[in-house]
Formats: structure tokens, C-alpha cells, sequence
């Protein structure tokens, strides 16, 4: 008995240190760019719910394709009777009890003909759904795509910004040392030990502002990726040093390209095919319908009144009826229902062609503003990379006066801002840039992981 609670208290205490181990590498996992990017497109509910939609269009392709089978059906009915009946017996006529049961059987089997193709391009549109909700879902894809790859760098931007709001703060805490020790000497008045003090505490406000920026950027991909935020953590990449080489020379062909292959235009464009469609069943209406009907009958009759019925069998075999009828129907006056119909239809092509040119202006606006955005990025890069060198070499050379006593501990400090403000703007520059050009190789179908 000792030895068995012994066991299975040593079992306990593995099974819940294998738990804690593994609740721990979960946190302690980071997630790739490439990794994130797949599991939101494996797990997004948009996605899910598209998916879905594919399935039911397959199932509408089923059921329009039924349509040209015929139909059958079958019935089966009994029915008993209760009541009186006057007979003859010899001379005289009396009342008897009649009790009669009657059992039908039949078959039907209903078949159409012709009813103006309109079944043929049923079916057609059924299959031109399912080609919509497919392109639908890769724009899906697209989008979520994008939002993602945005939502880690701006990830990897808060956290480079977090790493300076750091050292910033460490500057500050030796220029505090170095300040009391020159104090201390005489070299240097008191009161700058209160300014050095103050800037100490701004840099650890900004530390936390920063902090939480960064944690704020954690949260929204963890929400986007419906993954719980604790513990939650990405892997940090190079972006690279911007270059010009990323840039496109010429907008013509990312523009020929995306109307070629974007999801967008590719779904105007099955949307008018669909509205062509739409109209030619509303034509249908205008055609005659031809129908052909196959009925199978029999019955049975049994009462108490007379023994002289033949058997059960032998009535179904005896009383079954086979009909045969083929019916065309023509429309004279539908009270303008087709007319209307038709016209209807015809108007929703003309707003599905608009519609397709409305795609493709965005498109193109769109490609254009992202075109002359990485244009405008890349110079501010530049920019900001020739000013964060001209404001560290000038707070280099500050440094130096204020330690000879020549430049006052607010005239630094509106040095340090500067050059904190030159090393802002270029993290903002380059991670505007790089994210630039990931859309205009989103419009040119690259992966947006590499």
C-alpha cells in the first residue's frame, strides 16, 4: 500500500513538471514573421468563414446539376371505411355494417425538357460562384497577409525605438555620476546636478512610454493572430539597410501586372460573367417550358360485405394504370414580371462593368500613392541619415565644450534632444520605407515574408 502511494506520487510530481516545462518553452517561444503569416492564415475566422462559403457553393454546384435529372417520387396510402349499407336479402332490404379498405400505390417520375436554358446557365453561375468565392479568399489572404507582415514591424520599429529611449537613459545615468564628481571637484556648479537629474527623469518616463508602445505593438499582433498576449513574443529580423535597389524604376509593370492578376479585378471581372448570366436566365422566362410526366398506378379493395374480392396481389397486379404526359407551357402575358426581369438584370451588368473600372482606378491610385510613397520614403531615409550623422558628431563635440565648462548643461541637453529626435526619425524613415515597398511587391505578387 506504501509503495503504491509512493508511485503514484512520484507520477503527480512528473506529470506536473512536464506541464510546467512545456507551459514555459510555449512562453518562451518566438514566432517568425513566416510563422506568424501562417498561422493567421490558417487560423483567422474570416478565412474560416470563406473556407466555408467554398463549401456550400460546391454543394450549390451539386444541387444545380441534380436539376437536369429528373425527379421521382412514390406514394402509399390506406384507407379504411366505417359505415351502413342497405342490402338485399331475397325479398327484403337490411341494414349491415360495411367496412371497406382501400390501399393505393403509385409512382411518379417528372422530368423537364426544355425550359429556355435556363437550368444550363443555373449551372453555370453555380460554377462561377464557386471561381468568385475562391479569388474572395485569396484577397482574404492578401489583406490579413499585410496586416500582419505591418503589425511585426511595427513590432521590431517600438523595440528598436525601446533599445535608444535605454540607452538614452544610461547616458543620462553616468552623465549624473560624472556631473556630482565634478561638483564634488569645484569644476562645476551645483545647479547642474539638478538639470542632469531632471533629464534622468524624463529618460525614464520615455522608457516607459517607449515600454509600452512596444507592449501595445505585442498586443495588437497577438489579438490579430487570436493568440493569448501573455508570454507572447516575436523573433527579431534584419530588415536590412534601406536601398535604393528596392525601389521599382517604373510603375507600368507592377501596374500591368496587378490588373492581370489581382484578386480584386479578377472578382469585377467574374462579377460581370455572373450578371451576363443573371440575364440570359431572366430570358428564360420568355421561352416556352416543356415538361414530360411519367405516372404509375394501382389499388386494392377489400370490404366485408362480399368474399367474391381477388386476392391482395392480384388487384395490385390486376388494377395497375401506367400514364404518359407531355405538357409545353407558353408564356402570352407575365403581367411585365419578365420584362422587368430582364431589364433588371441588364441594368445590374452595366453597374457590374462600372464596378470593374471603379476596381481598377482604385487599384491603380492605390499602386500609384504606394509608388511615390517608397519614393518619398527612401529620400527621408536619406535625409534622416545625413542629419543623424550631423547631430552626432555635433553632440560629440558639445560633449567636449561641456566638460571644459565652455557650454551650459541646457545647451547639451538641447543637443541630446536633437540627436535623440535625428535617431527617431530614422527608425521611423527606414521602417516606413521597408514597409513601402513590401506593398508594392504585395502588388506585384512577391511573398511578403522574404
Amino acid at each position: 500500500m506504501i509503495n503504491s502511494n509512493s508511485k503514484t506520487t512520484k507520477l503527480l510530481v512528473l506529470l506536473i513538471f512536464s506541464l510546467v516545462s512545456i507551459t514555459s518553452i510555449a512562453q518562451e517561444k518566438k514566432w517568425t514573421l513566416q510563422e506568424c503569416v501562417n498561422y493567421a492564415l490558417e487560423n483567422n475566422i474570416s478565412i474560416s468563414q470563406s473556407q466555408n462559403n467554398l463549401l456550400t457553393d460546391e454543394q450549390n454546384i451539386i444541387a444545380s446539376k441534380g436539376q437536369f435529372l429528373p425527379s421521382v417520387s412514390a406514394n402509399l396510402g390506406h384507407s379504411l371505411g366505417i359505415g351502413t349499407q342497405r342490402i338485399d336479402v331475397g325479398s327484403t332490404q337490411v341494414v349491415v355494417e360495411r367496412t371497406t379498405n382501400v390501399t393505393n400505390l403509385g409512382v411518379n417520375v417528372n422530368q423537364n425538357v426544355f425550359n429556355g436554358f435556363r437550368l444550363t446557365n443555373l449551372y453555370k453561375q453555380s460554377q462561377l460562384n464557386l471561381e468568385t468565392s475562391k479569388l474572395e479568399l485569396g484577397r482574404i489572404k492578401d489583406d490579413i497577409s499585410l496586416n500582419v507582415v505591418n503589425s511585426y514591424l511595427n513590432i521590431l520599429f517600438n523595440k528598436e525605438r525601446l533599445e535608444i529611449a535605454n540607452a538614452q537613459l544610461d547616458f543620462s545615468k553616468i552623465q549624473v555620476e560624472q556631473v556630482k564628481e565634478l561638483v564634488e571637484a569645484g569644476s562645476q556648479p551645483r545647479v547642474n546636478i539638478y538639470d542632469v537629474q531632471a533629464t534622468l527623469s524624463a529618460d525614464e518616463q520615455n522608457v516607459v512610454v517607449a515600454e509600452n508602445n512596444y507592449q501595445l505593438a505585442l498586443l495588437s499582433l497577438s489579438q490579430l493572430l487570436q493568440l493569448p498576449f501573455e508570454g507572447f513574443d516575436v523573433e527579431v529580423i534584419d530588415v536590412g539597410t534601406p536601398s535604393e535597389a528596392l525601389l521599382y524604376n517604373n510603375i507600368s509593370p507592377i501596374l500591368d501586372y496587378a490588373f492581370q492578376n489581382r484578386n480584386e479585378i479578377k472578382v469585377a471581372e467574374k462579377n460581370i460573367e455572373n450578371a451576363e448570366l443573371s440575364t440570359e436566365i431572366s430570358k428564360s422566362g420568355y421561352y416556352p417550358t416543356v415538361n414530360f410526366n411519367y405516372g404509375f398506378g394501382t389499388n386494392a379493395f377489400f370490404t366485408n360485405i362480399t368474399d367474391t374480392e381477388a386476392s391482395f396481389l392480384n388487384q395490385f397486379n390486376d388494377q395497375k394504370s401506367h400514364s404518359f404526359t407531355l405538357s409545353v407551357g407558353i408564356p402570352i402575358f407575365s403581367r411585365f414580371q419578365n420584362k422587368t426581369a430582364v431589364e433588371r438584370s441588364r441594368i445590374q451588368e452595366e453597374n457590374s462593368k462600372l464596378n470593374l473600372e471603379q476596381e481598377k482606378l482604385n487599384l491603380e491610385s492605390n499602386i500609384q500613392r504606394a509608388f511615390t510613397d517608397a519614393k518619398a520614403a527612401f529620400q527621408a531615409y536619406e535625409a534622416a541619415k545625413k542629419s543623424l550623422a550631423s547631430q552626432e558628431l555635433a553632440f560629440s563635440n558639445n560633449k567636449e565644450r561641456y566638460t571644459l565648462n565652455s557650454l551650459t548643461s541646457f545647451e547639451l541637453e538641447q543637443s541630446r534632444v536633437r540627436l535623440i529626435n535625428a535617431e527617431s526619425s530614422l527608425i521611423n524613415a527606414k521602417y516606413d520605407f521597408v514597409f513601402k515597398t513590401k506593398v508594392l511587391d504585395f502588388y506585384m505578387g512577391k511573398s511578403l515574408t522574404n
